[in-house]
């Protein structure tokens, strides 16, 4: 009888639909690529042939979905709606899959900040919720009316320690971390009733966290169909030299097959990432071979509850970020390959 009732709870915490997903898609974030594009960067297949960059990582190495952040208020218009709104119509041009990551900041939001945008400052619990879902509806609404339709919708990103500090913040005010949520969940349905919505969280191979950040959320009634997760290795064994990329990997799969049961709803990599070293081809190889692994896992090794994997801005050249997957050429290294190998 206990299990029968903790299934229903978290069948209930996890609203899952008809919709529910059931393919496996491979994905990346490009929240920097409009950036790229204003300041002349140029992108190229292995023969040398300039090509533009989704039709690069669709065609050739087989990514089916496009991920993209949005600020609130951010400076000169980057990562703002309408920059969303341009990529999300490329993709739907190209006939991939969206997923919007709702940054509630008008810059970075992560583990390490989550800062109240300018505008909400000074408001009360109950008016930042409706700031956070009034903001939500009018990013949906205008993608809804251009045509746009996500197929999933992050409310939140990397929110391990809350977000919206520090009055969302999960240690000092978990059951409003909890009702910022449930407000974004909402937000969400109001305008795509059939989006999946995703709480994302970092460091995907550490279970104690899920545990406790999503025991918070279930406890004072937010509301999730999925769970995002990020995984890297390189972050990872950065801030634990104890650790190696394959035991990371290992728990990481290990804690997908925890969460999906526990909570009753699938999960997704939507983040990860791994060392371009132009000087060291066996770098570029490790990382080809760890993001292989992550697919061929994910996909077979996790009872069908892992929906994809995301990479995070693979077209950066390693000049601006060292976890892309490009070379300073604008060219694909061999980590890319990772993708291609077959997903049944």
């Amino acid at each position: 009888m206990r299990k029968l009732i903790a299934g229903a709870a978290a069948l209930a915490l996890c609203a899952f639909a008809a919709h529910a997903q059931k393919d496996f898609v491979k994905g990346a974030d490009v929240g920097f690529l409009p950036g790229q594009e204003k300041a002349g960067v140029k992108f190229h297949d292995r023969t040398g042939k300039e090509r533009e960059c989704l039709d690069l990582l669709k065609n050739d190495y087989e990514l089916s979905a496009i991920r993209m952040r949005v600020w609130v208020d951010p400076e000169n218009g980057v990562n703002d709606k309408n920059e969303l709104l341009a990529i999300g119509k490329r993709a739907k041009d190209m006939g991939m899959d969206f997923m919007v990551d709702f940054h509630y900041a008008d810059s970075w939001a992560d583990p390490g900040k989550q800062p109240i945008p300018k505008a909400w400052e000074g408001h009360d619990f109950e008016q930042m919720k409706r700031d956070l879902k009034a903001h939500t509806v009018d990013v949906l609404t205008l993608l809804k009316e251009n045509g746009v339709t996500p197929r999933w919708v992050q409310v939140g990103n990397e929110t391990a320690n809350g977000l919206l500090w520090p009055m969302g913040h999960i240690e000092k005010n978990p059951e409003q971390y909890a009702g910022f949520i449930g407000a974004g969940y909402d937000a969400v349905k109001e305008v795509f009733p059939e989006a999946i919505v995703i709480v994302h969280l970092d460091r995907g191979h550490n279970q104690a966290l899920y545990d406790w950040n999503l025991d918070i959320v279930r406890k004072y009634g937010g509301k999730f169909d999925m769970v995002g997760m990020s995984l890297y290795p390189y972050w990872a064994m950065a801030d634990d030299k104890s650790l190696d990329a394959d035991s990371i990997i290992s728990d990481c799969m290990a804690n997908i097959r925890h969460v999906s049961d526990k909570y009753g709803c699938d999960v997704m990599i939507v983040e990860t990432g791994f060392e371009v070293d132009e000087q060291n081809p066996k770098v570029m190889e490790d990382g080809r071979r760890q993001l292989a692994r992550i697919i061929r896992e994910a996909a077979g090794d996790t009872d069908g509850r892992c929906r994809g994997v995301f990479y995070w801005e693979p077209q950066c050249l390693p000049g601006g970020y060292k976890l892309g997957a490009f070379d300073s050429t604008g060219t694909p290294t061999a980590i890319m390959d990772g993708f291609l190998e077959n997903v049944k």
